[in-house]
């Protein structure tokens, strides 16, 4: 029994890897995805899916944050509708790796980049009966427009410096809009 790591053949991939997807493997029938950074021995754990195509997404979506635009991906044709994340921190990347999933969840319809159910784990809701799900930032072509509005979300609004006028609260002698009964 001769297995060998540089001379085994190509058309068989190990138990558990898939054979057109990288950087997924079979774990309990269910789809397991990581990527190692570069330049180190530590992995990123991407999460795990339900189908190749979901984790495959994840993994793409983590290769353009930590290699760049000339890694090979397992779905080219996506390459500008998968999030960006914010960072290149593991949690900025392993989140935006599960949005990438969640575009290519099975009950999506024909065309994955087309909308973002939510639901399964993945944090989002479900569309309510009869209502479409906009995705605005593909519509936009803003991959980071919704993070972007949450953060703005958190920022303290700016002081206002200015010299009072007549009519300010300031200068009312007093009288408050509380005086009124």
């Amino acid at each position: 029994m001769s297995s060998t790591s540089s001379g085994g053949s190509p058309s068989r991939p190990p138990p558990g890897k898939h054979p057109i997807y990288r950087g997924i493997r079979s774990r309990s029938g269910k789809w397991v995805s990581e990527i190692r950074e570069p330049r180190k021995t530590t992995r990123i754990w991407l999460g795990t899916y339900p189908t190749p195509e979901m984790a495959a997404a994840a993994y793409d979506v983590a290769a353009l944050a930590l290699k760049g635009n000339n890694v090979i991906l397992n779905f080219p044709e996506y390459l500008h509708g998968y999030p960006v994340p914010a960072s290149s921190a593991a949690a900025d990347i392993r989140s935006a790796a599960a949005s990438a999933a969640l575009l290519m969840k099975p009950e999506s319809g024909v065309n994955p980049m087309a909308a973002l159910p939510g639901g399964d784990g993945g944090g989002g809701s479900a569309p309510a009966a009869g209502h479409e799900f906009v995705d605005e930032e593909a519509l936009f072509g803003m991959p980071n427009l919704l993070v972007d509005m949450a953060e703005g979300m958190l920022m303290s609004p700016p002081r206002m410096n200015s010299s009072p006028s007549d009519d300010s609260p300031g200068n009312s002698d007093g009288e408050s809009l509380w005086s009124y009964y």
